[in-house]
C-alpha cells in the first residue's frame, strides 16, 4: 500500500524522467476514461454512408504498388510451407507472432488464456493487463491481418483464388467488432496495421469478381470509422507513446488520404499524416541513423513504413523531405552494420513482440534481409546481398534494382550518439552497446555483448518473451541478468517502475573502437545503478583478435558497496560448449569457477525455453574472461 511520501515519489520521477507534458497528458487522459469522456468522444455507433461505387473506386487516379493483372513476380509452385500456411488458414488456424499456430474461433479469444473479450464493451473501459485476460496481444493478433499476405502469395503462387475467403474474414470482422466497442478498438497502431493489410488485400483483388458494390462499402465505411478513431486519438500516440505507434498511426493517415480521395477527410488526413510523419521520422531516428526503442525489431518496423512511404508517394507525384530520407538512407546504413553477414540476421536485441507487418517472402523471422532490400533499392543502395528468396518483398512492392551506390560493411562502426559500437571480419560480428538515455529506456541493458561466429549467435540477447504476462519471469527479460553484462549482487542498472517505465536513467555513457597489433579493441562506460549509490561505473575493454575466433573482455566496476559480490553474466548459445570454451580471471589472477544457473531464452515473442546462464562471481572489482574457439 503505498503512503503519500510514496506518491510524491512517483511523480517526482515521473516529472523528472518522463517530462511535464507527459505528465499533464496522462493525468488529462486518465481523467477522460474515469469520467466517461473518452466514451462520448469515440461513440458507439456509425451511420451508413456510401463513399464511391465500385466502378468509380476501381477508377481512382491513384496508383498502388502493382497492377494485379500484371504482376512482375516469378511464380514458384514448390513453396510448400506457404500452401501449408494457407490450408490452415482455411481450418480457422492462425499463426501468433511467426511462432505458434492457434485455432481461433473469434475475434475476441485469448487463445493463451481462454478469456473472451465482451463485444459491446467500450474500447477505453477495457484495461491494457488483467490477470485473467491474459497477454491481449493475443487478441489483437489475428485481428492484425498480416495473415492475408499468406494467403495472397498463395493465390498467386499456386494460382488458387483466395479472393472468398479473405472478403469473408474482414466482413466478418465489420459484423463482430462495432464501432468503438471491444479490444480491437483500443490501440490506433493496430487499428492502422490492420486498415494497411486490407487496403494491400483490396488492391490485389481490386478487379476480383467477388468484390461486390456491398462488399465495397463495408470495408470503405469500416476504414472511414478506423481512420477517424485514429485522428481523434492520434494526441495519445504523439505524445504519450511517441514510437513506432505514433509512426505507424501518422502514416496510415496519410496513405488513406491519398489512396481513398473519396472520403470527406482525405484531404486533411494526407496533410496532416504527412506533417507528423515527417516531424516523427526526424525526432524518432537520430543524426546516426538509429532508433530511439533500442529495439532491432521495432527498427525493421520503420524501414518497413518507410518503404511504403517512399514507393507509394513516388507513385503518384509526391515526395518527402530531405531529413526523411537522409534518415532512412542511415537506417539501412546502421542496420546493415549490425547485420550478421551470413544469416541475414541481427542481435535479438531490445524488445521484440514478433511484429513482421508486411510478410511477403519465406525468409525466417529473424532475417532482415527482405525489408532492408526494398528500402536500399528506393533509396539507391546496393547491400550486396545478391540474388536470394528475399527478393521476393521488392517484387510484391514494385521495386526495382536501380543504378546505386554499393555500401560495404565496414571492419569496425561506431555510433557513439547512440551507443553502438561493433566488430566485422569475414567469419564474426561482436555487437556492444552502451549508450545514455534522452528517451524513455525499454531494457537495462548497456555493456551487453552480442557475438556471432558463422551465422550463428554464440553469446546472445535472452530476448522479450511476453509484454503482458504475470509469470515469475515477468521482469526477466528486460533486466540486466538477462543480458551479457555485469550486475553488483543482484542490483539492475536501472529501477523498473511499471512495465514500460523505467527510472534512474543511465545518462553518462561513452565508448571508443580502436585498433592494436593483431587485436581490434572496444572500450566503453557508463555510470548507473544510481538507486544504488552515487558515482558508480562499470568500464568494459573488448579485444578481438584481428581473424580469429578469439575475444578478451575485461571488466571494471567502480564505486560499488564494498558487501555486494560482481556477477558477470553470460547468455551461450546452443551447443556453445561443443566449440568455445570460456575461462576468467580476477585481479590477483586467480581463476573464477563459473555458475550454472537456470535463465531463459525467447527468439520469438510468446516463446520461452530454459537456458543456462553462466555466472562468474568475484568480491573484488575486476574480472578478465577470455573466450577462445576449441580446436
Amino acid at each position: 500500500m503505498k503512503n503519500l511520501h510514496d506518491y510524491y515519489q512517483l511523480f517526482f520521477h515521473l516529472f523528472q524522467y518522463m517530462g511535464p507534458r507527459y505528465v499533464v497528458f496522462r493525468l488529462w487522459y486518465e481523467m477522460q476514461r474515469s469520467t466517461g469522456l473518452l466514451r462520448l468522444r469515440f461513440p458507439m455507433k456509425s451511420r451508413a454512408r456510401h463513399f464511391a461505387t465500385l466502378a468509380d473506386w476501381q477508377r481512382l487516379p491513384v496508383k498502388f504498388f502493382f497492377d494485379p493483372r500484371n504482376l512482375n513476380i516469378e511464380k514458384n509452385s514448390s513453396l510448400y510451407d506457404l500452401k501449408e500456411r494457407a490450408e490452415k488458414i482455411g481450418q480457422n488456424q492462425f499463426l501468433f507472432f511467426s511462432s505458434e499456430w492457434y485455432a481461433v474461433k473469434d475475434w475476441h479469444t485469448n487463445p493463451k488464456s481462454g478469456f473472451t473479450y465482451e463485444i459491446n464493451q467500450h474500447w477505453a473501459k477495457i484495461p491494457d493487463f488483467s490477470k485473467e485476460a491474459g497477454d491481449i496481444k493475443y487478441v489483437w493478433e489475428k485481428s492484425r491481418f498480416t495473415f492475408l499476405y499468406d494467403l495472397i502469395r498463395y493465390d498467386f503462387h499456386f494460382e488458387k483464388d483466395q479472393s472468398q475467403p479473405v472478403f469473408s474474414l474482414i466482413c466478418d470482422w465489420i459484423d463482430k467488432n462495432p464501432v468503438n466497442c471491444g479490444p480491437d478498438w483500443k490501440c490506433g497502431q493496430e487499428i492502422s496495421l490492420r486498415v494497411l493489410n486490407w487496403v494491400f488485400a483490396l488492391h490485389y483483388y481490386r478487379k476480383s469478381v467477388t468484390l461486390t458494390q456491398e462488399i465495397l462499402n463495408q470495408i470503405l465505411g469500416s476504414i472511414y470509422d478506423q481512420m477517424n478513431h485514429v485522428e481523434k486519438n492520434i494526441s495519445f500516440s504523439l505524445i504519450a507513446v511517441r514510437n513506432n505507434h505514433a509512426l505507424t498511426e501518422t502514416l496510415t493517415l496519410y496513405l488513406v488520404g491519398l489512396l481513398f480521395p473519396c472520403y470527406p477527410d482525405s484531404k486533411r488526413w494526407k496533410e496532416k499524416g504527412k506533417k507528423w510523419f515527417e516531424t516523427e521520422i526526424a525526432y524518432q531516428i537520430n543524426e546516426e541513423g538509429t532508433f530511439l526503442q533500442f529495439s532491432m525489431n521495432y527498427h525493421r518496423i520503420v524501414v518497413q513504413l518507410l518503404s511504403w512511404a517512399l514507393k507509394l508517394a513516388e507513385l503518384n507525384g509526391e515526395g518527402w523531405s530531405h531529413t526523411l530520407h537522409e534518415r532512412a538512407r542511415k537506417s539501412v546504413a546502421f542496420l546493415h552494420a549490425c547485420q550478421d553477414g551470413i544469416s541475414g540476421w541481427l542481435p535479438n536485441y531490445g524488445h521484440n513482440d514478433g511484429a513482421l507487418f508486411f510478410s511477403l517472402t519465406e525468409c525466417h523471422f529473424r532475417d532482415f534481409r527482405p525489408q532492408l532490400t526494398v528500402l536500399s533499392r528506393l533509396l539507391n543502395m546496393d547491400l550486396g546481398f545478391g540474388n536470394g528468396p528475399w527478393n521476393e518483398e521488392s517484387a510484391w512492392l514494385g521495386v526495382e534494382e536501380r543504378p546505386n551506390m554499393i555500401l560495404v560493411r565496414k571492419a569496425s562502426s561506431t555510433y557513439p550518439k547512440s551507443g553502438y559500437y561493433i566488430l566485422h571480419d569475414e567469419c564474426s560480428t561482436t555487437f556492444l552497446r552502451c549508450g545514455a538515455y534522452q528517451n524513455r529506456p525499454f531494457q537495462a541493458d548497456n555493456l551487453h555483448l552480442d557475438i556471432w561466429v558463422n551465422g550463428v549467435n554464440i553469446l546472445r540477447d535472452a530476448g522479450s518473451h511476453s509484454y503482458y504476462t504475470d509469470e515469475p519471469c515477468a521482469g526477466y527479460f528486460t533486466s540486466t541478468i538477462a543480458h551479457n553484462t555485469v550486475v553488483p549482487g543482484d542490483y539492475g542498472q536501472m529501477s523498473k517502475q511499471s512495465r514500460f517505465i523505467w527510472f534512474h536513467w543511465v545518462k553518462k555513457a561513452s565508448g571508443v573502437i580502436r585498433d592494436e597489433e593483431g587485436f581490434q579493441i572496444l572500450e566503453a562506460e557508463f555510470e548507473g545503478f544510481k538507486h544504488l549509490g552515487r558515482g558508480i561505473i562499470h568500464r568494459r575493454e573488448v579485444k578481438k583478435a584481428k581473424n580469429k575466433f578469439h575475444w578478451e573482455i575485461e571488466d571494471r566496476l567502480v564505486n560499488v558497496p564494498a558487501h555486494l559480490p560482481m556477477n558477470q553474466i553470460w547468455h551461450p548459445g546452443e551447443n556453445f560448449s561443443e566449440h568455445y570454451q570460456m575461462q576468467s580471471w580476477d585481479e590477483n589472477g586467480s581463476e573464477m569457477l563459473k555458475e550454472v544457473v537456470s535463465g531463459w531464452y525467447s527468439e520469438l515473442y510468446g516463446q520461452k525455453v530454459s537456458s543456462p546462464q553462466w555466472v562468474f562471481s568475484t568480491s573484488g572489482r575486476y574480472l578478465r574472461t577470455v573466450l577462445t574457439e576449441i580446436k
